[in-house]
């Protein structure tokens, strides 16, 4: 299937590893030019020049996304490097599970302002595209209280609501807008991994709730995100997809 993607640029917060870098690979192996944003720039030059090898134009540059000021010019670099946006995906989060000041703090500024500002800044460019789009990466504990119950699902929720509301102000603009719910997403360096060998009970629970009896992949997430992100999902807007094997219960 041709998901229309060939030569449209494509933004990714986080895009140095795991959900983020799969998104990343998934869109270049579709001939989209793709920009990505990360802390450490070894890390990202790496993922560019892989991603170029893939005859599409890639571009990166070590960024706080919590920092309105560097992440504007993280996407005014991209859309000046790569001709434009078309797609922007929301990816990154603190991972700020608890409920201390510390955490709220966290999970506001990363996972929730990051967003906010990253929409604002790519707004300018996404209103001249011809198949412009939003992915805001979410997460099951958004809309279910589990373990994560507290700051980063509280913040997840706000995002399902945001990415909501956003498709209904935006669909004049023809600007499409989704959430994406992964569930429980095991890759190397991810929280689960680290969860696996720092808290084995909390880690035997949680694949003790997948009825598929294991966990999903960077892969399976990043599929779903591109293809929501792709013209030929053209009249999917305002949608949260779930992505969890059946995890989660909720009708």
């Amino acid at each position: 299937m041709d998901l229309g993607l060939k030569g449209k640029t494509a933004l990714v917060t986080g895009g140095s590893k795991g959900i983020g870098r799969a998104i990343a690979d998934m869109f270049a192996a579709e001939g989209a030019n793709v920009a990505i944003c990360a802390r450490q720039q070894e890390q990202i030059d790496n993922v560019v020049t892989a991603l170029q090898a893939k005859s599409v134009k890639a571009w990166g540059k070590s960024t706080d996304v919590a920092d309105p000021v560097a992440l504007k010019r993280w996407v005014d670099g991209a859309a000046a490097e790569l001709d434009g946006v078309d797609i922007l995906v929301c990816n990154v989060s603190a991972l700020a599970v608890g409920d201390t000041a510390e955490t709220w703090e966290k999970s506001f500024r990363t996972d929730m302002m990051h967003t906010v500002n990253a929409v604002a800044a790519a707004l300018p460019y996404l209103e001249k595209s011809k198949t412009p789009s939003i992915v805001i990466v979410s997460s099951v504990s958004g809309f279910e209280v589990d373990f994560a119950a507290g700051s980063y699902g509280a913040f997840k929720a706000a995002l399902i609501h945001y990415a909501k509301g956003l498709s209904n102000q935006l669909a004049g603009k023809g600007i499409r807008v989704n959430a994406v719910s992964p569930g429980n997403t095991y890759f190397e360096g991810g929280i689960w991994q680290g969860i696996e060998h720092g808290s084995p009970e909390l880690y035997k629970t949680a694949m003790s709730l997948n009825p598929t009896g294991r966990m999903g992949t960077a892969e399976e997430v990043a599929a779903g995100v591109v293809f929501v992100a792709s013209p030929i999902a053209s009249r999917i807007s305002g949608t949260n997809l779930i992505i969890d094997g059946a995890l989660t219960r909720a009708v």
